[in-house]
């Protein structure tokens, strides 16, 4: 076996502050970019009826912050390595924090998106930047325990976002979801430049021969650009069946693979896809990538089908999903503090083994005479396995690699995760679009006056609609209307079956992948290869 020892710099330097201290500070810095993220989504209509724009105009507010802050992520190494990470976190914060106070004051839409552009530019440096940070400032035998904290935010913010959003434009105003951020932000900008410093590595490699990678920006630019933009609005303008998303997906194919190729032999690269020769890394970075699918596609499909099927408000099914909130809450901790005593791979594993379950779980309880209770328990069922992913799978993504690449590291695999909720959300869209009108064309074809089973279905409604008062023809036409609607809604239920089947699939490969990651000592936190 060979070792990978970390550099005498990074060995011998510690935070002169508590690391702890530092970890609360950049964590509540992710949480509120975070939280950005889908707080914004339900307040939309509000946005659109108050700025004199349709609702489909709405949905910008939201892509165009999601298309800003995936360009930035993957180049926030470099730009790290570039001015020096603290001061980018600190510009990053400091962007984030004006930018949310312009939204709120914003007269037009075009205003607003102008700002939510800026807003996502500079949030896209505080995911990686945090995580980047925890990662220098403990040693490897207690990183799991800092990505723990990190963890609850990335994993919380989301979930309880919506549900936040809701609460203060239904009370308040939409604006005051931006407000909110100003004294958040200010404080966390306070408390960042007296708390955290840059490692010895940075100090040296900051501004050193910097070379502006013109080529790979506009490459990354437009080719990530056109991908969240596709994946935002594809299912809305039916994928392939609209021009636009077809000149989208063959720009974006066309920039992302030119990009692979320039920045390969680019000897300042804007992004180090070089890393990717790492397999533990790559594969770390399928992991949350897929972690990113899962995860949203389950804060997506449990909502959708409790208010849209079994008619519940959205706050009802906000309050479903709250429990399984409060158990990763809990649980995330505990992850980390697994990661001292066990090794990575194995928890990932775990982790892998139960959502894959969980999912398989679902397809047999979801149906339309599902209680309340049973959806809390259900989606309790399905954030066990999540639980167990995050943290030690960010943790296994820095085996074998050096310390000076802890920002490459930290951009590329939250970018990773980025992409990952953005093609889980597109995804699962989709799939209930596309199953739902196949499982409605197949139960519409039973539904023929020679079928037995629909005339005595048909024949027993009308009398019962006819002993209400109904006429005859109108007790008929009622009773086909109503057989109509349980179609629809039955076909609607097989389609989410059939996504969560899919999603099972998935995981279970991911689990039989997590035996390939490299090997860590738990304890002495030394980096192991086999």
């Amino acid at each position: 076996m060979t070792t990978a020892a970390p550099t005498i710099d990074q060995e011998i330097w510690r935070p002169r502050h508590n690391p702890w201290l530092i970890a609360v500070v950049v964590a509540l810095a992710a949480f509120m970019e975070v939280l950005d993220t889908s707080i914004a989504n339900v307040a939309l209509p509000y946005m659109a009826g108050n700025l004199g724009a349709s609702n489909d105009q709405s949905t910008w507010v939201l892509t165009s912050y999601l298309v800003s802050n995936a360009i930035i992520l993957p180049m926030t190494g470099w730009l790290a390595s570039t001015v020096g990470r603290k001061r980018f976190f600190m510009s990053c914060l400091g962007i984030f924090t004006v930018s949310s106070l312009l939204c709120g004051l914003a007269p037009s839409l075009g205003v607003l998106l102008l700002f939510r552009v800026m807003q996502g530019a500079g949030g896209g440096g505080l995911q990686p930047m945090a995580q980047a940070i925890l990662a220098d400032t403990f040693p490897p035998e207690k990183r799991g325990l800092a990505f723990a904290a990190y963890g609850i935010t990335a994993i919380m913010a989301p979930t309880i976002g919506p549900t936040l959003g809701g609460w203060i434009t239904f009370n308040y105003a939409w604006r005051w979801i931006f407000f909110i951020n100003i004294p958040v932000g200010a404080i966390a900008w306070l408390l960042v430049r007296r708390f955290v410093e840059d490692p010895p590595y940075l100090q040296r490699l900051k501004g050193a021969g910097v070379k502006l990678d013109y080529v790979g920006i506009a490459l990354l630019t437009v080719g990530v650009g056109a991908l969240q933009i596709l994946l935002d609005k594809g299912q809305e303008d039916d994928w392939f069946g609209s021009r636009f998303i077809t000149t989208l997906v063959i720009i974006s194919a066309i920039c992302l693979i030119s990009l692979v190729v320039w920045e390969w032999f680019e000897k300042a690269p804007i992004i180090d896809v070089r890393m990717f020769k790492n397999f533990n890394f790559a594969s770390a970075s399928l992991m949350l990538f897929m972690l990113g699918i899962l995860l949203f596609s389950s804060l997506v499909l449990m909502p959708q089908f409790l208010q849209t099927l079994l008619g519940y408000t959205s706050e009802l099914a906000g309050f479903a999903l709250s429990a399984g909130g409060l158990v990763l809450l809990i649980q995330t901790p505990i992850t980390g503090q697994l990661t001292t005593k066990v090794q990575a791979r194995r928890l990932i594993a775990f982790g892998w083994l139960v959502l894959s379950l969980a999912m398989f779980y679902s397809t047999k309880r979801i149906d339309l005479q599902m209680s309340f209770s049973a959806a809390t328990w259900l989606r309790i069922a399905q954030v066990i396995g999540l639980g167990f992913l995050f943290v030690p799978i960010t943790l296994v993504a820095y085996i074998g690699v050096p310390a000076e690449k802890n920002n490459s590291v930290a951009g590329i695999a939250n970018f990773m995760r980025n992409m990952g909720s953005s093609v889980g959300t597109s995804l699962v869209t989709a799939l209930i679009a596309r199953r739902s009108q196949f499982h409605h064309l197949r139960l519409i074809e039973k539904a023929r006056v020679d079928n037995p089973n629909f005339a005595n279905a048909a024949h027993g409604l009308s009398q019962h609609f006819g002993s209400v008062g109904l006429g005859r023809h109108e007790a008929l036409a009622t009773a086909y209307a109503r057989i109509y609607q349980s179609i629809q809604a039955q076909a609607g239920t097989l389609a989410y079956i059939d996504t969560f089947m899919i999603l099972s699939v998935a995981a279970g490969i991911m689990f039989f992948l997590s035996f390939m990651l490299k090997k860590n000592d738990p304890g002495g936190g030394v980096h192991v290869a086999e």
